[in-house]
């Protein structure tokens, strides 16, 4: 079966909810873009990965699945750069926030009802995979060596995981549980 056909037998109530995430994280992602160009261009590298971008994402992956969690990572960076500033860099960045979400999918399968620890080791694991392949392909398309590139990133890469450990050890468990019954069928009676 191919992605196309799984993304048709998602529940209304799955679209809804993948629907809702990705608006949220794309206005939250928009905003804190809108704020970021206003800061000194020091700190704009590391303020720009203040957000719930991959909060949204590795939630809708833990509490819906992989290829919901995919979907809604993709589907913030994708909504958010049409109203801030797309290149060649947006599809690339979209596919590896969406990665967070497969892999939170995947990762329910270890812990449905994750600690605090868990959720915290997740944030640290994820958010540095997906601030790893961020600089690489930077380096990549820019042709700039890739260990300076990742020197480089080690103040933004520290910001997002901050951001990402808080988030998802105060916010994991409760937003789980709040898309999980809003996704759910509603119940007959």
């Amino acid at each position: 079966m191919d992605i196309l056909s799984n993304v048709l037998l998602l529940k209304p109530r799955q679209l809804s909810a993948i629907a809702l995430l990705a608006a949220l994280g794309a206005v939250m992602r928009i905003g804190f873009g809108k704020v970021a160009l206003v800061v000194p261009l020091e700190i704009y590298g590391v303020f720009i990965k203040v957000g719930l971008t991959e909060t949204l994402t590795f939630v809708a992956g833990f509490a819906l699945g992989p290829l919901q969690g995919f979907l809604t990572g993709f589907l913030t960076v994708i909504v958010s750069d049409i109203f801030m500033m797309p290149g060649p860099w947006t599809p690339f960045i979209a596919a590896i926030i969406g990665l967070i979400g497969v892999l939170s999918g995947i990762l329910r399968r270890l812990a449905d009802d994750p600690s605090k620890l868990f959720l915290g080791l997740s944030a640290i694991a994820l958010t540095s995979m997906s601030e790893f392949l961020q600089n690489a392909w930077f380096a990549l398309f820019f042709q700039i060596p890739l260990m300076p590139t990742l020197l480089m990133g080690i103040p933004s890469m520290v910001t997002a995981l901050v951001n990402n450990v808080i988030l998802f050890t105060l916010l994991g468990n409760r937003m789980v549980k709040m898309v999980r019954e809003v996704a759910s069928q509603p119940k007959d009676g």
